[in-house]
Parts: structure tokens; sequence; C-alpha cells
């Protein structure tokens, strides 16, 4: 006879989803709420919409048909399926709380963090000119700008792979206090760029990020841009540099982790590397990226242990 599967089990104590769950209705009623202060709405015909919706319902459907997980592949599939879709709501949800942040800003600060870059002994314009006088370093820049996106969805995976429920939902956790604390400090330090506010003349090398700050800012304080479309979403947050934060907490996460270390490491160290240009960031709000990065870990060791214990883990269905 063939013996089952022993489920793996991680011995510590998680955060109940439950709590993860009211963070994100919460932060959504929130986001919502300034949305339509702001005279502000999201396009509802938007194929991205539509991908993401499908994607949460195959995730949804996953987690309720292995809510009891027997074995150990559905124990697998329960936990990512479960935190893909914490992941997809925290992530639309900051997108669109930039958005609704940025109407309520005024005036732009790039003067007084390109001072901070001076006091760095920063050049941002000799940084931008290497990567123009290099097309190599633009199509790595621009991949490694872009590595934001699978890296958490790496860490989830490899979590709920090695049954570790406790490390996933506290890295949940830590994301979701990293992107409310950058979202806090948005409005105190609206930017254009380095690109819009340092170069002029025609732009040999358009980054990423473009000129999108200079352009859809103005218009949301304005109140003229109308429907927000999902793919169409630009990174409007200058300082803190999330792209920063990001890497903090993937570095982070990845680091007990012996073989996705020797991944994400480098990964994300590339993307810290090419934020100044494709994220036309100056190294001023990089750095608060970085401690905001820091900060959010460092709350997140204070306030876990306590959440943990508040409420004994129960089914979420069923």
């Amino acid at each position: 006879m063939i013996e089952a599967q022993a489920v793996p089990h991680d011995p510590r104590p998680a955060i109940p989803v439950r709590w993860l769950t009211l963070a994100v209705c919460g932060s959504a009623a929130v986001v919502f709420g300034l949305m339509v202060h702001n005279g502000l709405s999201i396009a509802w015909h938007d194929g991205t919409l539509y991908a993401l919706a499908v994607a949460c319902a195959v995730l949804g459907v996953l987690r309720w048909r292995t809510h009891d997980a027997p074995t150990h592949a559905l124990h697998r599939t329960r936990d990512f399926a479960e935190n893909g879709l914490l992941l997809i709501a925290m992530t639309v949800l900051g997108g669109l709380a930039s958005y609704a942040a940025a109407a309520d800003t005024r005036g732009f600060l790039d003067a007084g963090l390109e001072r901070g870059d001076v006091l760095l002994h920063f050049h941002w314009l000799a940084w931008y000119e290497t990567v123009v006088r290099h097309p190599v370093l633009q199509h790595l820049g621009a991949a490694a700008y872009a590595s934001i996106y699978p890296a958490p969805w790496m860490l989830i995976g490899a979590m709920a792979w090695r049954g570790e429920r406790a490390r996933a939902r506290r890295f949940l956790a830590t994301f979701w206090l990293a992107a409310m604390l950058t979202l806090a400090l948005f409005p105190m330090f609206p930017a254009k760029g380095a690109l819009d506010h340092l170069w002029h003349g025609p732009i040999p090398y358009m980054p990423t990020s473009g000129l999108y700050q200079g352009e859809i800012i103005p218009m949301l304080r304005e109140h003229t841009f109308g429907a927000i479309h999902v793919n169409a979403l630009r990174g409007l947050v200058c300082a803190p540099s999330f792209h920063t934060v990001c890497a903090t907490l993937f570095i982070a996460a990845a680091w007990p982790m012996a073989r996705l270390r020797w991944l994400l490491i480098p990964m994300n160290s590339a993307m810290l590397l090419a934020t100044p240009v494709e994220g036309t960031h100056y190294l001023t709000d990089m750095l608060m990226g970085l401690v905001v990065g820091l900060t959010a870990l460092a709350l997140m060791r204070v306030i876990a242990p306590w959440l943990e214990r508040s409420v004994p883990e129960r089914p979420f269905f069923g």
C-alpha cells in the first residue's frame, strides 16, 4: 500500500488571513472613497481588468476547493491561491491609491530632491547619459526594472511549496504596510522625476517611467483625468521610491531561502541599479524608499507576534 504523503506544516503561528483580508477591505474602502472625492472612476471595459478578474476567479475556486488540504499538493495549491488573491488585491489597490493621493498634492519638490542628490554627490545626468550611450544597458535596465512584477510571485510560490504559511503571511502583511507608508508619505514629496526636471531638449532615450508623473499629476489635480484604465496604470510615486521599497522587502524575504536567495538578490540588485534611469528617480528618494522598507520590516517584527497570537487560525472557507 502506498502511504499518503505527509502534509507540510509550519510550526509557527501565522497571522490569521482574516486580518489580511480586513486590511485589504479597509484599504479598498479608503481608496474608493478618495477616488469618489476626487472625481475618479475605473474604466470597466478594460482587457487587463477582465484578465485580473479571471485570474482572481480561478484562484478563488482553487482556494475554495482545497480548503481542507489533505495532501501536500493541495496544501501548496491552497496557500498559493490564497496568497495570490491577496497579492493581486494589494497591488491593484496600491496603483489606484497613487492616483487618488496624487490628486490632493500641491506643487513639485524636484528642486529639493535634486539638492539632496548634490549633497550625496550623485550625478543623475551622468548616469542617464551612460545609459543613452549603451543601448544594451537600456534593454537590461528595462528588464530589471520590470522584475518588480514576477519577484513577489516567485516568493509566495516558493513559500507555498515549502509549506511556510507563517512566513508568507508576514511577507504579505509587510508588503501591505510598506505600501501604506509609501502612499502616506507620497503627498508630502510630489515630483515630476529626474528626467523631466533635469534634461532639456530632445530625449534620446525614453525610460520605462517616461514623463508620466509630470503629465498625469496636473490632470489629476485639475480633475480632468477621467477614468483610470488598469492596463495603463503608471507609477506616480517619485518619493519614496516604491521600487526601492520592494527591493528591500524582496531581498529580506528571499534571504532565508538559500536557492531563491541567489536568484532574487542579483535580480533586485539589478532593479536598484536600473531604478534611477528607468524610474527617473533621484538617489534621495531611493534612500527614502530604503528607509520605508526597513521601517516596515522593523514594525512588522513588533506587530506580527501580536497578530499571530490574537485569533486562532480557522478555515476561511467552510
